[in-house]
């Protein structure tokens, strides 16, 4: 996401850079630069405009005149003011209610019914509550059916009644929910068009019913500035508490998110990474500001391995590293939990510093795949003793995973210098 826009901004930010001091003259062509990339990013113009006259005014002010690395100072103004667009602090989600009630709304195809089930992982997960899936689709296809597979590969409970009244049903889920003590109920409605006046008039009926904590309105990022009269839409009517930007891994500029907080004041609290059931993240805005200017996001990658790796397990193949014993039973387990991370190439993107060539670099799955298989084919003696592993082992291991010799004694020397180089390394030797 914000790749070409990052790209742009990032070409700006070297320019400044290179300057020994800051003028009104350079810092037009730097600004000019910044106009057209987010203009092109589908940022609404008056959002760029003022953004634009922010970054320039504060850029030939006194502080950054005084200071010994303007660019730096450049840097660091752009960033600030970028936070600000994408709303400054984090707005978090209401989870003290007993139970917390969640509404989500949102246009038809925006990827609402698939955002409430990676919505109540994420709650489930993160937040340590226990969500109710509650069906008041009743109007499209087999969107009950869809709520009740995604409640089954979650173990997330749905409560439906079918085709009924929405309201009715919202209700008695609320009722069934304090009944059964759950503590967070997210009510999946039918998508719509925000002028479409009857149906915009049943989601004030629920809203009115229920008195929900929360009411989130689901937005396709691909919609672009459209966004924003979507967003207002359903804000007039419903007063909003805040926005998921959904497909924010595909081909899209980015305008939206960069224009919602400004021009609606509805804040963004999540946004969809991907299709899989742990594709959502909470929306920071310091956090989106940094990777768009290509300074990395440490922080999202330590939380999101927080989330999915086995510590016990990391620590047992971290200690065998230190002492030289790391085997090709260690590096299959190291690699299971790398995979759980995603695809390598989002991580290499949150690192700071990374060259562009390096986040440009595709690792392609099958790769890894390759290797397991490798190992897999191995007995448990091989793995934990690859010493073992003469000419006609390794033609069996080839064989048996269907790769060749070279690679199996590729993956075998690659171990051997990772356990040589955790020596040196133990040793206070670093093997560079």
């Amino acid at each position: 996401m914000f790749e070409s826009l990052g790209e742009r901004l990032q070409n700006a930010v070297n320019k400044i850079k290179g300057y020994g001091k800051i003028t009104e003259e350079n810092i037009s062509d730097v600004t000019r630069e910044i106009r057209l990339a987010l203009l092109e990013a589908d940022v609404n113009y008056k959002v760029v405009k003022e953004f634009v006259n922010n970054v320039k005014e504060k850029a030939l002010g006194e502080e950054v005149a005084k200071s010994l690395k303007p660019g730096e100072m450049f840097v660091k103004i752009l960033k600030d003011e970028l936070v600000e667009l994408l709303g400054g602090e984090k707005a978090d989600l209401y989870t003290a209610g007993n139970p917390s009630i969640l509404m989500l709304v949102g246009l038809q195809g925006s990827g609402k019914t698939t955002t409430i089930g990676k919505l109540a992982r994420m709650l489930r997960k993160k937040y340590k509550k226990n969500p109710l899936l509650v069906a008041c689709d009743v109007y499209r296809p087999a969107a009950i059916d869809q709520l009740k597979q995604i409640g089954k590969e979650l173990s997330i409970e749905v409560y439906e009644e079918g085709k009924g009244n929405p309201v009715e049903i919202a209700k008695r889920a609320i009722s069934y929910a304090k009944e059964n003590h759950y503590d967070y109920v997210l009510i999946d409605t039918a998508g719509r068009l925000h002028i479409d006046e009857e149906l915009m008039e049943e989601l004030q009926n629920i809203q009115s019913a229920i008195q929900p904590h929360e009411v989130m309105l689901v937005v396709d990022s691909m919609t672009g500035q459209d966004a924003i009269n979507v967003i207002e839409g359903f804000n007039d009517k419903l007063s909003l508490t805040g926005a998921i930007l959904t497909k924010l891994d595909g081909d899209t500029r980015g305008g939206a998110a960069l224009s919602i907080r400004h021009l609606t004041n509805v804040p963004i609290k999540f946004i969809g990474i991907s299709e899989k059931m742990d594709g959502l993240d909470e929306f920071y805005p310091d956090r989106m500001a940094t990777r768009i200017l290509g300074m990395g996001d440490l922080m999202t990658m330590i939380e999101k391995a927080e989330e999915v790796i086995d510590q016990d397990e990391a620590m047992k193949s971290a200690k065998r590293m230190q002492e030289g014993k790391f085997d090709l039973e260690d590096f299959l387990s190291t690699l299971k939990q790398i995979k759980k991370l995603g695809p390598l190439e989002n991580l290499i993107k949150m690192i700071p510093g990374v060259p562009k060539e390096a986040k440009n670099i595709k690792v392609d799955p099958k790769d890894m795949a390759h290797i397991e298989a490798i190992i897999l084919s191995m007995t448990p003696y091989e793995r934990r003793h690859p010493e073992c592993l003469k000419a006609t082992r390794k033609q069996r291991i080839a064989a048996g995973s269907g790769r060749t010799v070279e690679e199996v004694n590729r993956l075998v020397k690659q171990v051997d210098q990772m356990k040589v180089m955790m020596k040196q390394m133990k040793n206070g030797k670093m093997p560079f």
